[in-house]
């Protein structure tokens, strides 16, 4: 089971990188602060300090268009933000 899903490249997550060591990660729904705190250690080989997790619920939308009716749903996911510790970062274009 592989925790750590993707990295979150966005702004907002690109500048926290740089103002704060902050860094964003799609993770497994079922993976706890540890888990992520050890995943993230080994493998971009780095001391995390802090750990914050966001359960983010499935989006149902609807749709009339001319065909009629289109029901839609996005995925549920958990999103992990890692602080590193001070002097570190993690350059995910390399690592991808």
């Amino acid at each position: 089971m592989s925790i750590i899903i993707k990295p979150i490249i966005t702004e907002k997550i690109t500048k926290e990188g740089e103002i704060f060591n902050r860094f964003g990660f799609v993770v497994d729904k079922k993976a706890n602060k540890v888990q992520i705190k050890k995943a993230v250690e080994a493998a971009y080989g780095i001391s995390v300090v802090d750990v914050n997790t966001m359960n983010y619920r499935a989006d149902r939308t609807t749709k009339y268009t001319k065909s009629g009716l289109i029901n839609g749903k996005t995925n549920s996911y958990k999103k992990a933000i890692v602080q590193v510790k001070e002097g570190e970062t993690i350059d995910f274009y390399n690592n991808i």
